[in-house]
């Protein structure tokens, strides 16, 4: 039996053909054009992107443990239960104690003194203990103290900047240097830094660094961040919330109980390079959860509001010296206090540095 005859004449047939074959070999010859085109005709810096970013994708997915010379590796604290001297040993976790739970030995119902400071612990401000990469942690104490201190003039060691804190950030009096408590502190945060070079900033300490506004910052639209990321944690009144116990799990931001005017945070830098890469509570520098409109308009939001004052008419005996956004004049370098307490911080840093450079 004869099969049915196609209804294309073969003819017809034959010439789809030589069509379709024709239209591979262009199609295949237009994408080595465009291949020659764009690698060997076109400007460098787009492909080289294009393969560093690709590359970069690739190392950021690779297995936990594998070289991977693209990460930065942070500074890690050395482990306390890895010391031999059961001395030593207990002296630290005592001294990481104090820094993590500070209030319960010196705040208003403090076990060892009541009353020496406020509500706040040390690791409020220092993080995970001090800790924590871009928390604010104590990497670089050991390296670079004692050393001079443009804020007094004077070259101040571990104690006297520890005295700092319990002073302004947690607003309240000196610890006596020789008592166990100071010891045990100091010896902790130390213990830290022991494998940083002297003089040396390792990665991860301190803040990371934030891109300053084109404007000054603006407390009105801060209290919109405040009341939409930070309220939960730390109740409309910024008072915090304290746990069954009595002790802060978040702690106050403003009024009576929370650091004074002269304290670190309140420069409105500071502020925000911490909650920029650190809140809300479990943040990581690597995963931000604030723009940077936020961060720094949620600190002139926190950094107006009332708040106890220290007399820092000591303070900066260079006035020169004194940081972009210090709050309180007088000023070496031309700008108003409103300037120096909102913005914007560019061109008063610009100033400041050619000052310190030798020029007007």
């Amino acid at each position: 039996m004869k099969s049915p005859e196609s209804p294309i004449p073969v003819a017809y047939q034959k010439l789809l053909r030589q069509l379709l074959a024709l239209a591979g070999f262009l199609t295949l010859f237009c994408l080595m054009l465009l291949g020659y085109i764009a690698y060997f005709t076109q400007p460098q810096g787009w492909w080289s992107a294009w393969l560093a970013k690709s590359s970069a994708e690739v190392n950021t997915s690779a297995p936990s443990g594998l070289p991977n010379e693209e990460v930065e590796a942070f500074w890690t604290a050395p482990d306390i239960m890895a010391v031999g001297d059961s001395a030593q040993r207990a002296q630290l976790l005592y001294g990481k104690e104090l820094v993590a739970h500070t209030a319960e030995y010196f705040g208003p119902e403090g076990a060892i003194e009541a009353n020496k400071t406020n509500g706040l612990n040390c690791q409020n401000c220092h993080l995970d203990a001090g800790t924590k990469v871009f928390g604010n942690n104590y990497s670089r104490v050991a390296a670079t103290y004692p050393k001079m201190r443009a804020r007094s003039g004077q070259v101040e060691d571990v104690y006297k900047r520890i005295n700092d804190c319990f002073e302004r950030s947690l607003n309240g009096t000196a610890l006596d240097k020789d008592s166990p408590e100071m010891q045990a502190m100091a010896a902790y945060i130390q213990f830290l830094g022991k494998d940083v070079p002297k003089g040396e900033k390792p990665a991860g300490s301190g803040f990371k660094e934030l891109t300053f506004l084109n404007r000054p910052i603006d407390p009105v639209h801060g209290k919109v961040v405040y009341e939409e990321k930070c309220v939960s944690c730390h109740q409309a009144d910024g008072q915090g919330l304290k746990d069954a116990q009595g002790v802060y799990t978040y702690p106050p931001l403003w009024g009576p109980l929370s650091y004074n005017d002269g304290a670190g945070l309140y420069r409105m830098s500071n502020f925000a390079k911490y909650v920029k890469w650190n809140m809300p509570l479990g943040i990581n520098h690597d995963d931000p959860d604030l723009t940077d409109e936020e961060a720094w308009d949620v600190a002139a939001w926190v950094n107006t509001q009332p708040r106890p004052r220290k007399d820092l008419s000591d303070d900066w005996p260079d006035i020169s010296k004194k940081p972009f956004d210090h709050p309180f004049g007088p000023y070496a370098d031309g700008f108003t206090e409103e300037q120096h307490k909102f913005g914007p911080f560019g061109p008063i840093k610009a100033k400041l540095e050619s000052m310190a450079n030798g020029q007007p």
